[in-house]
Order: structure tokens, then sequence, then C-alpha cells
């Protein structure tokens, strides 16, 4: 592990990079580390291997931009939350300066959460591409307004022709995100297993599905005008008809600094989604 500590803030919150100024200057590293906006993170893949940490100023979205190159070099996350949520970030701006040095002393837990893998197969014999997520991947409809028809298999065995306007497969950690705005279950980011969600199903299977994370789900879209293909957000491709995309555990692993223990999602579970209730009585 090496030495220098990243930093990767989000430039479209304005007070994102002069957090990151004030945190090098008041920590003392200036010599020891390096910054940059979540666009350039991958000009600086060569830094990593001498990171012993990279520390975000922004929200969640910051945090996946982030992972996908440092899961590469098995780089841990501390997230500090300018966003407006932040499920995966770990301090608020007003506590960072205070609380950052005992992360870096390396007396914290390293929290790891399960990434996804996922491989389109082109029908018409094109290269195939593969991408990894921490959230989700969807299959989705595009521009046009009409239900997908996506048939899906696990494992080689048939499962059902999801009629819908699209489908999220995801991790644990995506739980909360949009597949939880399609109604789907909320799973601890630190369990391995994989979510199937459908989004605005039409009399098809409507509810989500949890299988275990060895398992191999398969999806092709029969649908002439295509669908769009996702991950993380961020639009990858245009699928064709009979295109293919499989998706399966990836070889990778986020890793977090966290001070707390993996109880403590529930925690931050009611706080940001606001659905706390009485205590139970003792």
């Amino acid at each position: 592990m090496g030495e220098l500590v990243g930093f990767v803030y989000n430039a479209h919150i304005p007070r994102a990079a002069t957090l990151v100024e004030s945190l090098v200057k008041s920590l003392g590293l200036e010599g020891r580390s390096w910054a940059c906006p979540v666009p350039d993170i991958a000009a600086l893949s060569a830094r990593f291997p001498d990171t012993s940490v990279v520390i975000t100023a922004g929200g969640d979205g910051t945090i996946l931009r982030t992972v996908h190159v440092a899961t590469l070099f098995k780089v841990p996350i501390l997230g500090v939350n300018l966003g407006r949520v932040g499920f995966m970030t770990e301090l608020g701006v007003e506590e960072a300066a205070e609380k950052i040095p005992a992360y870096l002393d390396g007396s914290h837990r390293v929290e790891e959460r399960m990434m996804i893998e996922a491989t389109v197969h082109r029908s018409d014999g094109g290269a195939s591409s593969t991408a990894h997520s921490l959230n989700d991947v969807v299959v989705a409809r595009g521009p046009t307004p009409h239900l997908l028809d996506i048939y899906a298999t696990i494992d080689g065995v048939p499962l059902t022709t999801y009629r819908a306007d699209g489908l999220v497969i995801c991790t644990p950690t995506g739980s909360t995100g949009y597949a939880l705005s399609a109604g789907g279950p909320i799973v601890h980011p630190e369990a391995r297993e994989i979510l199937l969600q459908p989004v605005a199903a039409h009399m098809s299977l409507n509810t989500g599905l949890v299988v275990p994370g060895t398992s191999i789900v398969d999806l092709a879209v029969r649908e002439p005008d295509g669908a769009v293909f996702s991950v993380d957000g961020v639009i990858g491709a245009t699928l064709e008809p009979g295109d293919r995309v499989t998706v399966r555990s990836s070889p990778h692993t986020a890793m977090f600094l966290r001070a707390g223990q993996p109880a403590d999602f529930y925690t931050t579970l009611t706080r940001w989604l606001r659905f706390g209730g009485r205590p139970a009585p003792t």
C-alpha cells in the first residue's frame, strides 16, 4: 500500500474544491497527496499504486465514479458528503478535518462490498464489451414509448419474460438506489446477492427477486427498436434485437473505510429515508 492520499471531488459543487484544498492544508498533506475532479480520475490512475486511501468530496455519484478506478488497485475510499443523500459516504463536512486523521492511521475497519460484471454480447458477431458496477445495471426502453419484452434466465434456467419499462439488476449497495424507487427490497450492503427488479411491469413478474451472488443472469431484448443499457447511471450502449446481456458477480470488490460496525447501516437507512418509528418497548 502506498503513502499518498488521493482526493476526488465533484467540481459541480462549488465548495468541493475549496474543501479539498482546506483538508490538504489542515492535515499537513502537501507533497503527500494528489487531487482531481471526477472526470480526470482515469487520467491519474498511475498514482493509485502509491495511494493508501482516496477521499471523495461529493455524494454517492462521486463515489461511484471513483470506485471504477480505485477497485482495480484495491484502494479503499473515505467519502465526505456534499451531496443530497450520501448512503455510501462516511463523514459530514463539519467533522471531516477533525476525524480524517483517525482513518488515515489504519485503525478503522475496511468494509467490502460486492460488485457485478455485465457483458454485452452482440448478435451480429461484433466484439462483446464488459463493465463493472457497484450499484446497478439497467436495461430500459429508449425514446420510443412502449414496453420492453426482456427474456431472463438464471443459471441457464428460464425465469420469465419481463414486460416492463425496464429491468434493474443490482448489488446490495444498489438496492437503495433506482431499484428501491421501483419498489424493490432493501438488502444489507455487505451481503453477497444479486437483485432483479422490474420497472413498471405490466402483466408479468412485478416483484423483486433476490438470487445468490454466484448466479449468472442472462437477458435478451427482442424489441425491433432495441433498448438502452446503462451501468451505474451512465448509458453504456444501445442494445439491438438479439443482443444479450450477461450479469454475474465481479472479481472486483469495492472497499470503504468505516468507523462503525455493519449494523450501523440500519441507522443510516432510517436517517436518510426518514422512516424511523418508535423503538420497541424494553
